[in-house]
């Protein structure tokens, strides 16, 4: 699927901050938890949806800012409460029933990627694979106004490559990341610090990303940064996407940045990030997220099985696996606990203080004996998956099937952790657009905390 979906995941507030020390084991400081859950498995009714056209659109990411959600992807028309509204790859609507669709409708020639508010929400950054705005020439990044549909000439806007992920900072840095070689005068590769003001690099990064995945009968991968995630106490980012290494160092899958008085990458690591999947897919480790508490980094991945996997089960390995690992800062770390969906790829996770969600195209959970078919121990959990911190799959009552539900699809593009409960935004394939049992949910479902 690389090439076809991109996303962000990242967590949506700001969330209330522990002054604790780090331990001597280096562990990450606490970070005191806004959200309980599990989140409910039933949806919210109401909101909007992609509507049906006949092609295979996506919502590719969704994020909030004073009560306003704003989702952007590839798309052509929503619809809500039996209405059809033109909208061109991006819109917006109320974060609170009834999700009314707002009058908002910028417009770009080809997919956004990722979008992000400034602090007063009347300005948006987007990135993607466009080159124009309302008109107006612009190379696959735009700053444009929220209050009309108008983009903001004086700002930066010409990237010679896809952007595929934009995170602004709390220090007041604007992350791009993606596949251009230049961006807004800079000659930066696949990751830039922009200003917030001009969209001119700001000198905050200077890590000299480089490297692609190659092992015997490995697909194409070029260089990119494609996915980041900022961690609850502000101070670091996980950065995901194909490079071999970073600012010097050793680095495949994802890595963790340190956010002081310049971005620089951390001790964090794992060499089990340094194994491959199948040939199809060289970059496997698709998204990640920060535990509540920031104890732990959870990550979902794509990859079939195993490069050279000779069909014996168990499987081992990361591929097509939620896994988590410690948050410390340090190498040679080993993972805590994993969970297989046998051969079917995860695109997304995020977690609260008492679990883990997954969204993808998978069919089952605790496959680990089983691919493309449902091995002993297999639990159905198609295309949504809950799982405890320490890895169990969150059940049914009766121990049947997992607690959450929705149509495949291509796969669950983006979950997004709002104090409310989590948005998943996934596309509407074949038909797709039920979540929970509900109908008419294609491309957004909303689970609330109970």
């Amino acid at each position: 699927m690389q090439g076809v979906r991109r996303w962000l995941l990242c967590n949506a507030p700001v969330v209330a901050l522990c002054a604790l020390t780090a331990s001597a084991a280096g562990l990450m400081p606490a970070v005191a938890a806004a959200q309980s859950g599990p989140v409910s498995p039933h949806p919210a009714t109401g909101t909007p949806a992609l509507a049906p056209t006949g092609t295979t659109e996506q919502i590719r990411q969704i994020v909030a800012c004073a009560g306003v959600m704003y989702a952007v992807g590839s798309f052509t028309q929503i619809s809500q409460g039996g209405q059809t509204f033109t909208r061109n790859n991006i819109f917006s609507f109320s974060q609170t029933a009834p999700y009314t669709i707002t009058s908002w409708a910028p417009s770009t020639n080809g997919v956004v990627n990722s979008i992000q508010l400034t602090s007063d929400c009347s300005h948006a950054f987007i990135g993607g694979k466009f080159t124009q705005v309302d008109g107006s020439a612009a190379s696959n990044i735009a700053y444009i106004r929220t209050y009309n549909n108008t983009m903001v000439n004086s700002w930066g806007h010409s990237a010679n490559g896809m952007v595929d992920t934009i995170l602004r900072t709390s220090n007041n840095h604007l992350f791009v990341g993606g596949q251009f070689t230049s961006i807004n005068g800079s000659s930066k590769k696949y990751y830039v610090s922009l200003n917030l003001s001009n969209g001119k690099d700001d000198g905050y990064l200077n890590l000299n990303i480089s490297g692609h995945y190659v092992f015997p009968g490995s697909g194409v991968s070029n260089t990119e940064v494609y996915n980041q995630q900022l961690s609850p106490d502000h101070g670091h980012v996980l950065v995901e996407g194909t490079f071999t290494k970073v600012q010097s160092n050793k680095r495949q899958q994802i890595f963790m940045l340190n956010l002081g008085s310049k971005g620089n990458v951390s001790t964090w690591y794992s060499n089990e990030f340094n194994a491959f999947c199948s040939d199809k897919h060289p970059f496997y480790v698709k998204s990640a997220a920060w535990a509540a508490d920031q104890s732990t980094v959870y990550v979902a991945d794509t990859g079939k099985a195993p490069e050279n996997w000779n069909h014996t089960f168990p499987l081992t390995g990361l591929c097509d696996a939620v896994a988590a690992f410690p948050a410390i800062r340090n190498g040679g770390l080993s993972h805590q606990w994993v969970n297989y969906t046998g051969c079917d790829s995860l695109y997304s996770v995020a977690a609260d203080s008492s679990a883990v969600y997954i969204g993808g195209h998978q069919r089952w959970a605790n496959n680990q004996n089983g691919c493309n078919a449902a091995g002993a121990g297999a639990i159905p959990a198609p295309g949504l998956g809950g799982f405890s911190l320490g890895g169990k799959l969150l059940t049914n009552s009766a121990g049947t099937a997992g607690l959450y539900s929705r149509d495949r699809g291509l796969g669950a593009d983006q979950i997004y952790k709002t104090p409310a409960g989590i948005w998943i935004a996934s596309d509407n394939q074949g038909g797709s657009n039920i979540c929970g049992g509900v109908s008419g949910l294609a491309g957004i479902c909303f689970l609330p905390y109970s």
